[in-house]
Protein backbone atom coordinates (compact mmCIF):
# COMPACT_ATOMS: atom_id res chain seq x y z
CA UNK A 1 0.00 0.00 0.00
CA UNK A 2 0.98 3.29 -0.90
CA UNK A 3 0.39 6.56 0.85
CA UNK A 4 1.11 10.28 0.28
CA UNK A 5 4.08 10.91 2.66
CA UNK A 6 2.12 13.79 3.91
CA UNK A 7 -0.48 11.70 4.88
CA UNK A 8 1.30 9.57 6.88
CA UNK A 9 0.11 6.29 7.94
CA UNK A 10 -2.65 5.90 10.54
CA UNK A 11 -3.06 3.30 13.27
CA UNK A 12 -6.37 2.28 10.98
CA UNK A 13 -4.72 1.33 7.99
CA UNK A 14 -3.05 -1.81 9.50
CA UNK A 15 -4.64 -5.21 9.47
CA UNK A 16 -5.55 -5.63 13.43
CA UNK A 17 -4.15 -9.60 13.30
CA UNK A 18 -2.10 -12.03 10.89
CA UNK A 19 -1.83 -15.62 11.37
CA UNK A 20 0.36 -17.80 13.40
CA UNK A 21 3.96 -17.80 11.48
CA UNK A 22 4.68 -21.29 9.91
CA UNK A 23 6.60 -23.15 11.88
CA UNK A 24 6.80 -21.01 14.74
CA UNK A 25 4.99 -20.19 18.01
CA UNK A 26 4.39 -16.73 16.69
CA UNK A 27 2.12 -14.20 15.61
CA UNK A 28 2.26 -10.86 15.09
CA UNK A 29 -0.39 -8.17 15.59
CA UNK A 30 -1.01 -3.93 15.68
CA UNK A 31 -1.45 -2.67 19.42
CA UNK A 32 -4.49 -3.12 20.79
CA UNK A 33 -6.01 -0.08 22.26
CA UNK A 34 -8.00 0.30 25.90
CA UNK A 35 -11.50 1.42 25.68
CA UNK A 36 -10.71 5.18 25.60
CA UNK A 37 -9.37 5.04 22.54
CA UNK A 38 -12.91 3.82 21.01
CA UNK A 39 -14.30 7.12 20.82
CA UNK A 40 -11.99 8.14 18.61
CA UNK A 41 -13.08 5.07 16.08
CA UNK A 42 -15.58 4.22 13.81
CA UNK A 43 -17.17 0.24 15.91
CA UNK A 44 -15.43 -1.64 12.79
CA UNK A 45 -12.49 -0.14 13.19
CA UNK A 46 -12.38 -0.63 16.97
CA UNK A 47 -9.44 -3.50 18.04
CA UNK A 48 -9.38 -3.96 22.18
CA UNK A 49 -7.17 -6.26 23.80
CA UNK A 50 -10.13 -8.71 24.52
CA UNK A 51 -10.81 -8.13 20.83
CA UNK A 52 -7.14 -9.62 20.14
CA UNK A 53 -8.03 -12.44 22.17
CA UNK A 54 -11.55 -13.31 20.69
CA UNK A 55 -9.87 -12.90 17.08
CA UNK A 56 -6.81 -15.06 18.09
CA UNK A 57 -9.26 -18.00 19.71
CA UNK A 58 -11.51 -17.67 16.39
CA UNK A 59 -8.32 -18.69 14.41
CA UNK A 60 -8.35 -21.78 16.78
CA UNK A 61 -5.19 -20.67 18.37
CA UNK A 62 -4.76 -19.77 22.46
CA UNK A 63 -2.52 -16.63 23.12
CA UNK A 64 -0.07 -17.68 25.65
CA UNK A 65 2.02 -14.43 26.03
CA UNK A 66 2.24 -10.87 24.62
CA UNK A 67 5.50 -8.88 23.92
CA UNK A 68 4.68 -5.47 23.90
CA UNK A 69 7.47 -3.35 21.89
CA UNK A 70 5.58 0.26 21.64
CA UNK A 71 7.64 3.19 23.67
CA UNK A 72 4.93 4.00 25.83
CA UNK A 73 2.36 2.73 27.88
CA UNK A 74 -0.50 4.58 26.98
CA UNK A 75 -2.39 2.31 24.37
CA UNK A 76 -3.39 -0.55 27.14
CA UNK A 77 -2.17 -1.94 30.31
CA UNK A 78 -1.77 -5.47 31.76
CA UNK A 79 -4.50 -5.04 33.85
CA UNK A 80 -6.87 -5.04 30.66
CA UNK A 81 -5.35 -8.56 30.11
CA UNK A 82 -6.58 -11.74 31.59
CA UNK A 83 -4.62 -12.72 34.79
CA UNK A 84 -3.64 -16.41 32.65
CA UNK A 85 -2.20 -14.12 29.88
CA UNK A 86 2.23 -13.59 30.42
CA UNK A 87 2.60 -10.38 29.66
CA UNK A 88 6.02 -8.60 29.02
CA UNK A 89 7.00 -5.08 28.02
CA UNK A 90 10.06 -3.45 26.22
CA UNK A 91 10.25 -0.41 25.57
CA UNK A 92 11.66 -0.21 22.15
CA UNK A 93 12.24 3.01 19.95
CA UNK A 94 10.53 3.42 16.75
CA UNK A 95 12.58 4.31 13.23
CA UNK A 96 15.52 2.68 14.63
CA UNK A 97 16.97 -0.69 14.57
CA UNK A 98 16.83 -2.08 17.72
CA UNK A 99 19.98 -2.38 20.20
CA UNK A 100 21.45 -5.55 21.56
CA UNK A 101 20.00 -5.23 24.78
CA UNK A 102 16.54 -5.03 23.49
CA UNK A 103 17.64 -8.38 21.27
CA UNK A 104 18.74 -9.89 24.57
CA UNK A 105 15.06 -9.14 26.48
CA UNK A 106 13.14 -10.10 23.62
CA UNK A 107 14.91 -13.64 23.42
CA UNK A 108 15.02 -14.05 26.91
CA UNK A 109 11.47 -13.57 26.99
CA UNK A 110 10.42 -15.91 24.29
CA UNK A 111 13.41 -18.44 25.66
CA UNK A 112 11.50 -18.49 28.96
CA UNK A 113 7.79 -18.41 27.90
CA UNK A 114 9.41 -21.44 25.63
CA UNK A 115 10.49 -23.15 28.55
CA UNK A 116 7.59 -23.10 30.64
CA UNK A 117 5.21 -24.05 27.64
CA UNK A 118 6.73 -26.90 26.39
CA UNK A 119 3.42 -29.24 27.45
CA UNK A 120 1.12 -26.56 25.08
CA UNK A 121 1.10 -24.66 22.05
CA UNK A 122 -0.05 -21.27 23.35
CA UNK A 123 1.33 -18.42 21.21
CA UNK A 124 3.40 -15.90 21.87
CA UNK A 125 1.57 -12.34 20.21
CA UNK A 126 4.78 -9.96 19.35
CA UNK A 127 3.38 -6.14 18.83
CA UNK A 128 4.96 -2.59 18.31
CA UNK A 129 2.40 -0.22 16.90
CA UNK A 130 1.67 -1.10 13.53
CA UNK A 131 2.86 -4.59 14.11
CA UNK A 132 5.60 -4.48 11.24
CA UNK A 133 8.70 -3.25 11.95
CA UNK A 134 9.96 -3.40 15.24
CA UNK A 135 7.68 -6.96 15.75
CA UNK A 136 8.92 -8.41 12.17
CA UNK A 137 12.84 -7.30 13.27
CA UNK A 138 12.59 -9.03 16.22
CA UNK A 139 10.71 -12.20 15.83
CA UNK A 140 13.32 -12.61 12.67
CA UNK A 141 16.12 -12.61 15.26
Amino acid sequence: MQRNKKEGCRWTDYTPLGQRMPGTRFIAFKVPLKKSFECRLDPNERFSPLDLIERIRDQKEELGMIIDLTYTTRYYGAEELPDTLCYCKILTVGHEVPDHETIFKFKSAVKKFLKENQDNDKLIGVHCTHGLNRTGYLVCR
